[in-house]
């Protein structure tokens, strides 16, 4: 028996890794969640009848007060009529539906804005406006998205003409914002005068021409901008020119791009993949700058781009390569300083404030937790670095508040914030960090990516991990496994992975290296006991021993295991031959708990029992070296039933002893203890019971006492923030990666901690490195 929120079995085995990422583990990438309780038979009267009623009343007397009793201030529709969804074309409303959803995940998950996506079944762009301007009362701000030209063009001044609440044509303007953001800071590093500088842009649709627009409101004279279009350069003497493309119609001898490009700085590329050649890039000024936006190919490769002209600065829309032109870094902020000031459009001037705010972060020192994500990536400003990381925690707090300065400086605000400061602080705590601090290991994780070893590799959600990872660009998944099982599982899931160039397939019972493993396992545990027969035995039968061996001995660089079995099971057998550090006692589990609002580190949750006050102090020191490699300063609670000397049992008086030690030895921990959790976690609370506290701010790091608190309180944690994620266990003290995934791990977790495997193999890497180069200085 099925449900509509069912796929059929029959199915599974069809659906590619986009398919099932939208239809699992629920259909859609969206839900509606209630922000009140409705516990309670007076919780229902109050959300409902008859305490509504009131509400209503008094929103019927003042229709502002919307913005204090309903969603409406925070609630933004992004509408589209699909008859431009991306590069597919005119598809329809319907099947525009899970790029409207798409977005809006990326407004909550970037600037904390409630969406209701709509997809309208109407072309004609009277009707369409009516429709829009009739569901309006409903929403703070509207966002239309992928509806062709030239009829967005027309709709969205219909609607900035007919509502009272700011309307965006996203894919004109959003992407205007960032490109003028480039091309001030490329004006900056290139030394040229924006009133004396020639540019050519390849494609004249709505977004080309936003970007032109927004450009000559800034400074640039219309007349040094030539658009080209598919039928080449739009001229004066062109017949059945657009409104649109009137002013930019200019008298001259140039029919073609290639003719357009001689002697020009800059070229603008919205438009189609391969367009501009290298002959043409050869006759520009010097110093030209190429903002090659076409995705997912751009209008030349950047590669080709640099090889041609090493003195051009290169954008693309690739967040591969240097300088991405990413609508995301505009429209979240935009909106989100717009519906808190109650901003009524949105002008020129918001636009350029919020493009000005763009530029100026980007000449500002990147923030830490972002070099550590972006390491191999030059976070400098200069020629590589015109424009933020998409996942600088910064944005939001910097573009927001110049968005709502611009409304208020021209009348357009009808909430104005006294206290802009306060505001702009106010803002980090809508942040999604679990969202930022994931995408800061794939990004640091793909910068240099490495061979990982899953010695469960007939498991389904293994071989749908290693797909993920290719995908990703994290590493070169290598399967262990019985062939014809894996390659059948790999037939039967549809997956697409190539052997060879895009993973590796070992089958431990088979293969040639067989003798070889066996003689250095033997050599390990022939004082164990241990007969070479059965080395050769538990090669063939625990893959994980195989896994171990191909890191420690070069083969391999991290291992992620254990999503068929207990973690003690693996955890002695991956000691047995990776060793713990020579300057560590014991090895512990550290578990990263992420929830929107909140990051929480939590040990020893699996390994040791109950540690002694020293391994305690060893444990945090580990922990908080772990939180800083994601760039987060750690801030550490010792938990107990006892705040600050309040009991005196022995587990207290342990955690007590333990802050003494890590005081002593590492001083420059920030460490308070012993106390209870809810002091941990609640500054008002810590405040009260011990205002001498050395913490200046919630904890993030908590140690606990025992093995049991520790992991009764992470799986307490789990079960009542149903949609918070983790990632763990984390192993710590190990002289080399390995990872022991929860036996219930979903693919997703199973990524997230190869991704992060991953990064500790590069961490490995270079600690080699040094220890390398500081061996040959003392030689």
């Amino acid at each position: 028996m099925t449900t509509q929120n069912d796929v059929p079995e029959t199915q599974e085995t069809e659906l590619s890794p986009a398919l099932h990422y939208h239809s699992h583990p629920r259909p859609g990438k969206i839900e509606v969640i209630s922000t009140k309780p409705l516990t309670t038979q007076a919780d229902l009267s109050l959300g409902y009848t008859p305490g509504v009623a009131e509400v209503c009343m008094e929103i019927h007397r003042d229709p502002e007060l919307a913005n204090r009793y309903t969603s409406k201030g925070n609630l933004v529709a992004v509408i589209s009529n699909g008859t431009a969804v991306l590069g597919l074309g005119n598809i329809g409303p319907l099947a525009s539906k899970p790029v409207m959803e798409g977005k809006a995940v990326l407004f909550k998950k970037f600037s904390n804005i409630d969406v209701f996506d709509i997809e309208v079944n109407e072309t004609d762009p009277d009707k369409f406006v009516d429709i829009v301007a009739a569901l309006a009362p409903t929403f703070g701000g509207i966002n239309l998205e992928d509806i062709k030209a030239p009829e967005c063009f027309y709709i969205e001044q219909k609607l900035r003409e007919k509502l009272d609440i700011p309307v965006l044509h996203d894919d004109q303007h959003g992407t205007a914002i960032i490109v003028t953001a480039a091309f001030m800071n490329s004006i900056k590093l290139t030394g040229k005068d924006k009133t004396k500088v020639k540019l050519v842009c390849s494609g004249a649709g709505a977004a080309g021409l936003a970007c032109m627009n927004l450009l000559v409101d800034w400074g640039v004279p219309t007349q040094n901008i030539t658009l080209v279009d598919i039928d080449g350069v739009i001229h004066a003497d062109r017949e059945k020119l657009t409104e649109q493309h009137k002013p930019f119609a200019h008298k001259t001898k140039h029919r073609t791009l290639a003719e357009a490009l001689v002697g020009a700085d800059y070229f603008f590329g919205l438009s189609a993949a391969g367009i501009l050649k290298p002959e043409m890039l050869k006759t520009m000024a010097e110093k030209p700058v190429i903002f090659a936006m076409a995705n997912p190919r751009p209008e030349i490769d950047p590669d080709l781009a640099k090889s041609t002209r090493p003195d051009a600065i290169v954008g693309t829309g690739r967040s591969d390569y240097p300088n991405q032109i990413n609508n995301v870094l505009g429209f979240p902020y935009l909106f989100r300083g717009a519906l808190d000031c109650g901003a009524k459009t949105f002008n020129t001037e918001m636009k350029l404030a919020a493009a000005e705010a763009l530029a100026k972060l980007a000449q500002k020192a990147a923030e830490p937790a972002l070099a550590s994500a972006y390491k191999g990536s030059k976070l400098k400003f200069g020629p590589e670095y015109l424009i933020p990381k998409p996942f600088d925690s910064r944005l939001l707090s910097t573009i927001a508040p110049a968005v709502a300065k611009a409304a208020m400086d021209t009348g357009v605000a009808t909430r104005p914030i006294a206290d802009l400061a306060a505001y702009a602080a106010s803002l980090h705590s809508t942040i999604d960090q679990s969202f930022s601090i994931m995408r800061q290991i794939y990004n640091q994780a793909r910068a240099n990516p490495k061979r990982i070893v899953y010695p469960e590799g007939e498991d389904p959600r293994i071989l749908q991990t290693a797909q993920s990872a290719i995908a990703e660009g994290i590493g070169h998944p290598i399967i262990l496994g019985r062939r014809d099982v894996v390659e059948a599982q790999i037939a039967e899931l549809g997956l697409s992975m190539v052997e060879g160039d895009e993973f590796t397939l070992i089958d431990p019972q088979t293969d040639a290296q067989l003798e070889e493993f066996t003689e250095a396992y033997y050599q390990i545990r022939l004082r164990d006991g241990v007969t070479r027969q059965e080395a050769a035995v538990h090669l063939r039968s625990r893959w994980l021993i195989w896994a171990c061996l191909m890191v420690k001995m070069g083969k391999a660089d991290a291992v992620v295991c254990g999503i068929s079995g207990r973690l003690m099971r693996y955890l002695p057998q991956a000691a047995q031959i990776i060793n713990g550090r020579n300057d560590i006692s014991h090895i512990y589990a550290l578990q990263l708990f992420m929830s929107k609002d909140r990051l929480l580190f939590l040990a020893d949750t699996h390994v040791q029992a109950n540690p002694t006050a020293e391994q305690l102090a060893e444990m945090t020191s580990l922990a908080c070296a772990e939180v800083s490699n994601f760039g987060i300063k750690p801030r550490v609670a010792l938990l107990s039933h006892s705040n600050f000397g309040s009991s005196k049992t022995s587990q207290s008086v342990k955690m007590q002893e333990a802050r003494r030690i890590i005081t002593q030895r590492w001083p420059e921990i920030s460490v308070e203890g012993e106390m209870q959790a809810d002091t941990a976690l609640n500054m008002e609370v810590m405040s009260r019971i011990f205002p001498a506290s050395q913490l200046d701010a919630p904890a993030n790091v908590l140690i606990f006492p025992d093995v049991d608190s520790a992991n009764i309180s992470f799986n307490l944690m789990r079960m009542v923030a149903p949609n918070a994620d983790y990632i763990g266990p984390i192993m710590l003290g190990m002289d080399q990666p390995i990872h022991i995934l929860s036996v219930d791990a979903p693919v997703h977790r199973a990524l997230n901690l190869s991704a992060l495997a991953v990064v500790h193999a590069q961490m490995s890497e270079n600690k080699a490195k040094a220890k390398t180069r500081s061996a040959a200085r003392a030689a």
